[in-house]
């Protein structure tokens, strides 16, 4: 097991909280928190729209390892946010009634400690007067320019752009503010909204925070895993069949590593799991095949897979009993969360 922060040293916090990260704004002054701080905190937003799938595991992840290391953290299970991106008005408290169900079993499943962690619903403190009265003043700062361009990776804006998805981003900026965090983490397609709240603090006499971006995980077929497209990821609710299935029928050509979602998968969540329990990833062959194949770090299985030693079904067959013993609660509680996400998901 990981060991617990307070024997960590600043040195071992900051390579707990990089690994699989791609990119960190800036890293001395994480460095400089870390050796300042003894309970800095973090958040994630979350806007409450598609169904949350596997993919997710990235940042819970991730919210964990901000948790070894000491910190407080904060997942924002953001309402208006998800308004703002086209979520129906009259769907949107169901909506945050599921997320607020499956999120925490997320992070009960990879034996997150919960006492460091508070959910927060965004509506619960983003209609206050004095965060109105900020977001319209970052209004009068902001170009409609510079605000779609913040959003254009993550806000759909379609071909007759809404308002809405303006906001967006200033109200992201804002939440650093608000929930009065050191650092924001998010993934790769949130760069240009955590930089435009970098650059725009200032401007409300707010001092910027660290950011903190981990890669994109590709979908099954190949792109970017998609809470739209159910064929390009495995729903939380789906059962071990289920997860075998979309596992075989999974984009993994032999010996490519790029767009391999399978691989992606394991890279970024099962093997550091594996890694922190200190447990070994087996791929389970008959005697005729070779036997089982057992491997201790992602780049051992990269390599084996690069030099086709290792066959993209056995990989994937092997993939899917590690995401389906991950989804064994949620099969657990599927009758209630079934219920929830029927009225979120019509």
């Amino acid at each position: 097991m990981t060991k617990n922060s307070s024997s960590l040293t600043p040195e071992q916090k900051f390579q707990l909280i990089a690994r699989n990260t791609q990119e960190i704004v800036t890293e001395p002054e994480l460095i400089t928190l870390l050796k300042t701080k003894s309970n800095p905190s973090v958040y994630l937003g979350t806007a409450i729209t598609g169904r949350p799938h596997i993919g997710y595991f990235v940042w819970v992840l991730k919210m964990k390892d901000f948790l070894q290391a000491g910190f407080k953290v904060k997942v924002l299970l953001a309402d208006l946010h998800g308004a703002l991106d086209n979520c129906p008005w009259d769907v949107l408290e169901k909506r945050y009634n599921y997320y607020s169900a499956v999120i925490p079993l997320m992070f009960t499943v990879l034996g997150a400690d919960t006492k460091n962690i508070e959910l927060i619903k965004g509506s619960s403190y983003q209609l206050s007067k004095d965060y109105i009265l900020d977001m319209l003043k970052l209004a009068t700062f902001t170009s409609v320019h510079d605000a779609k361009k913040a959003a254009s990776e993550v806000v759909k804006f379609g071909d007759n752009p809404k308002l809405s998805g303006l906001l967006y981003p200033l109200m992201q900026a804002l939440d650093e503010q608000y929930l009065d965090v050191d650092i924001q983490y998010g993934g790769i397609d949130q760069r240009k909204i955590l930089m435009f709240a970098r650059e725009n603090h200032a401007s409300l006499g707010y001092k910027p925070r660290i950011e903190i971006m981990t890669p994109l995980i590709p979908g099954l077929i190949g792109k970017k895993m998609s809470a739209s497209d159910p064929k390009s990821k495995i729903d939380l609710l789906d059962n071990p069949k289920t997860v075998q299935d979309k596992l075989k029928s999974a984009y993994a050509e032999e010996g490519i590593v790029e767009d391999n979602g399978v691989l992606a998968f394991l890279k970024q969540v099962i093997m550091p799991i594996k890694q922190d329990n200190h447990q070994s990833f087996i791929i389970e062959r008959p005697e005729k095949w070779g036997g089982n194949l057992t491997f201790k770090t992602y780049d051992e299985i990269e390599s084996s897979y690069i030099q086709k030693s290792l066959h993209p079904l056995d990989l994937k067959i092997a993939v899917a009993k590690e995401i389906s013993l991950l989804l064994e609660p949620f099969q657990k509680n599927k009758e209630h969360l079934e219920k929830l996400s029927k009225d979120a998901y019509q």
